[in-house]
């Protein structure tokens, strides 16, 4: 059976120099609340073309917290795309990365990003 954490999260992004190329890095550094708490580190590569609104992103982020009681830490991989503003994300969480209370976590997280704050729903399974 699939539970669910629900809460919001602060994000700093810290760009790193990357040239004058098309592709952008990033630094991500999160802070979670509610059913997650903690706080994770990642890498961004994104892309915005020369049309309003269209764009891509991946990222990978090591998140450590505590979930359902659980402490430990595990990984999230990005993918996400704008289509002339339209927006699609893929999170899920990255077979085998828990660790410690953590280790065997499953599952896919959405984020819903409003101008002033930033919420996610994780759905995980955790083995018993």
């Amino acid at each position: 059976m699939q539970d669910q954490a629900t809460g919001s999260f602060d994000v700093k992004l810290t760009p790193i120099n990357s040239g004058d190329g098309p592709i952008g890095s990033m630094l991500i550094a999160k802070t979670y609340k509610g059913d997650l708490q903690g706080s994770s580190l990642g890498q961004m590569l994104a892309f915005r073309s020369d049309v309003p609104g269209s764009a891509g992103y991946v990222a990978m982020e090591r998140v450590t917290a505590t979930l359902a009681g659980r402490e430990g830490s595990f990984t999230l991989q990005h993918s996400g795309l704008m289509d002339k503003g339209t927006p699609t994300l893929s999170v899920v969480v990255v077979p085998d990365s828990g660790t410690d209370g953590l280790a065997g976590l499953t599952g896919t997280m959405a984020i819903v990003v409003s101008p002033e704050r930033h919420d996610y729903e994780l759905r995980y399974t955790l083995p018993d």
